[in-house]
Parts: structure tokens; sequence; C-alpha cells
């Protein structure tokens, strides 16, 4: 596997590896990874048995975050070389972004290696959303194309990214939904108590958004909605978990937001955390805080968050268009809003009246229906066992004759 995001290092693309990896070693068949060395603020690794993870430090930004173009290449450049100095491998897992791509298709031509590409989203795509200059979109498109047109299959994690990615000359292109760990995002785990709370600064009920903040997202929305909000529940707050290239402008538009009659601030900043601790404080959350902003031709992203949240047993508050909001809609997974303050507003009005409204019992039925949603359309190992699978059959096409038949014996 190649990716310049893997776990302890909190990320759905880490998630989403992790998930495979384990798939594979269940199988026994034996997984190296080569990524990048975890920020600072990250627990120790701890890698699950079979797995052999090589990590070699990278640029990050201020936030700790492996984003941007000299940070790419920062981890794409020493990639060449460290993959020529493994083992060749049977197959290889590339994740994004597009340069990584790049460098492992000619890495893997180069040692006859047949690859997959993960497309969680289509890079070239959502650079539209922030305002790069025309030649530095059609260079990505380039690049992204270059990645997809080599691949031996293409994971796309909805059918929208899938008619993307073919559109870029993918081909053997397999569509597989997003999963996340139904044992870490469940909603029998611990929440934080109230003196966990007044720690960060929450003191009243709070709306969660656990994760990146980019432009295409326009977290930012969420702050706004939240100004008229307080008018009639002064108590309410916004606890950000996560990093991302939008945290600025939020954290900046945050700060102008008036402290409550407590001195509690209205919305409270916090650098991601692991896993296990962001479940904890989604379980305590009113609703969780998800959002794309339409108009910039990526309505066809599906945010993990929405599942982790949901595996929690929180509800989603979406605001925008596209898959996330018809599963939210049909099957009652929270609500569905207008990406603008207003419309957000009254969304979060419902959302913070209807939780006030109900019994303990009530609370924890609806817990236990949204991770068996969870469960039953979107947990991680189902996920893994599905990419593994594809990866497989790559594996057998390169193998051929007797070799062939005794893998399909195996699995």
């Amino acid at each position: 596997m190649a990716t310049r995001i893997h776990l302890p290092e909190a990320a759905a693309a880490a998630l989403r590896l992790d998930g495979v990896e384990r798939a594979l070693a269940g199988h026994h068949v034996p997984v190296r990874v080569l990524t990048t060395t975890p920020p600072a603020s990250a627990p120790e690794p701890t890698d699950p048995q079979g797995v052999s993870v090589s990590r070699w430090p990278a640029l990050r930004d201020a936030s700790g975050y492996l984003r941007g173009y000299l940070p790419y290449v920062s981890f794409d450049v020493p990639l060449m070389g460290r993959f020529f100095a493994q083992p060749r491998p049977d197959a290889v897992l590339v994740e994004p972004p597009p340069t990584t791509g790049v460098v492992m298709r000619l890495a893997c031509a180069l040692r006859r290696v047949p690859y997959v590409w993960y497309a969680p989203d289509v890079w070239s795509t959502a650079a539209q959303s922030t305002g790069a200059p025309r030649l530095v979109l059609e260079a990505l498109r380039r690049m992204e194309s270059f990645a997809v047109r080599g691949a031996a299959r293409v994971v796309a994690i909805n059918e929208e990214v899938a008619e993307h990615v073919r559109a870029l000359g993918g081909r053997e292109v397999r569509v597989v939904p997003n999963g996340v760990d139904t044992s870490v995002f469940d909603p029998t785990g611990p929440v934080p108590d109230a003196e966990a709370r007044r720690r960060i600064g929450l003191t009243g009920p709070y709306a969660v958004y656990a994760g990146t903040l980019s432009e295409w997202q326009d977290a930012g929305v969420f702050v706004r909605a939240l100004e008229g909000l307080r008018a009639t529940r002064p108590d309410a707050q916004i606890l950000f978990l996560g990093q991302g290239s939008d945290w600025e402008t939020v954290a900046q538009d945050a700060s102008r937001l008036p402290a409550g009659a407590d001195g509690a601030p209205a919305v409270v900043m916090h650098p991601p955390l692991p896993p296990a601790e962001a479940a904890a404080w989604q379980r305590g959350a009113v609703c969780a805080l998800v959002s794309i902003k339409p108009g910039l031709g990526y309505d066809f992203a599906y945010p993990t968050k929405v599942l982790a949240a949901l595996g929690c047993g929180t509800p989603v508050l979406y605001a925008g268009h596209g898959p996330v909001g018809e599963d939210v809609e049909r099957d009652d997974l929270g609500i569905v809003s207008d990406h603008d303050p207003q419309a957000v507003a009254a969304a979060m009005e419902a959302a913070f009246a209807a939780d006030a409204a109900l019994t303990d019992r009530q609370r924890r039925q609806r817990a236990e229906r949204l991770h068996a949603w969870v469960r039953t359309h979107r947990s991680l190992e189902a996920t893994g066992q599905a990419v593994a699978r594809l990866m497989r059959e790559v594996v057998i096409e390169r193998r051929g004759g007797a070799t062939a038949r005794a893998a399909r014996e195996k699995w």
C-alpha cells in the first residue's frame, strides 16, 4: 500500500485502509505499507498483526496536516526509492493524491506490478472549489487521469464518484462504499463527563463537527447559523474536532461570536483525536454536523464523518445535496437542510428541540437504530473484505494458470 495517511493519524483514509489491511491479514496475506511519520500529536502506532508499516518524514502544515503541493512532493519523491527498496509485491493499493498516483504508475510499470487506485473522491473536481488557476486545474486533471488509466482496478466509494472516474479514463471501476469500525463507533461506549466537558469549554448541549474542514465543505455555515440559534438557545454550542485548509477561517468566524452568560465560548475548536476519543464526544452530542457546499460539482461526496456519527448513535444534520441527504431522509437518520445559515439555524433548532424532548430510553432506542443501520449497510469489515477480494482478483489475473486456481481455492 502506498498512502500518505495511515493510522494512528485520525483520517477517513487511515480508517478505510485499516479495514483493508485487516481483511488481507485475516487471509494470511502479508501486507507492507509505505506511508509517512504521523504528526507529533498522534498516539503511538499499533499496527495489525501481519501488516508491516514503513514510515517516512514528510512536510506538514502548522496544524500537523499533510496537505499541499510541497507536502505531497515530500512524500512522493522518496516513495519511488522506497518502493524499489522493497521486495517485489503481487499488487499495490494506491491512495490519492494524484501526484502519488503518477509516481506509483511509473514505479509499478517499471517493476511490472499491477496497482489498484482508491478513489474516495475526485481531486480534479474538488479543486475547482479552491479558486486555483485554470492551468493548475488542468494539470491536476491530467495527473489524476494518468493515475486512474493505468490502474488494473479502481475502487470508487459511490456511483457518482465512479462516473467521474470513468470520465477520466478509469477501467474496471468497482463501487465499494465507505465504512467505519462499528466496534469503535458504537453507542455503548463512554461519554465525556461534566469535568471533561468543562475543561475544553463545553457547558451546555452541543453539536459536533468531527473531521476535515475544507473549502468544498464550507463548515463555517454552522458557525454563521449558530449566531442566529443562540438568540433562542443561548447555551447551544458547537465542537469542532479536526483540521484542514478551512480551519483558520472557521476559527476566525467563531472568535467573533460572543461568549455565553457563563463565559463559555459559542464554538470550541479542538485538534483531531484518536478514533476512540472522538467517538466519545460524538456520543455526547445532540447531533453531528456535516456539510457539502452545493454548486462546486462535489455534491456526490459521502464524508465518512456521517457514518462515524451514526455508528455512535448520533443523528446527522446534513447541509447540502446528494447521496448523503438521500440516505438521511429516506432512512430517518437525522435532518437535511439547504446550505445557508438561515436554513441550517432552523434545522439546528429542530435537532436541539427533538433531543431535549427525548427520554433516556427513547434516546437509547434511537442510538441503537442508527448504529444498526451502519452495521447493516456500511461496516468497515464489509468494506475491507470487498476491497481485499478485488485485490485478490488482480493478483489472480497476474499469476494465471495453476497458481490462480490455487489462489481461488484458498480464498
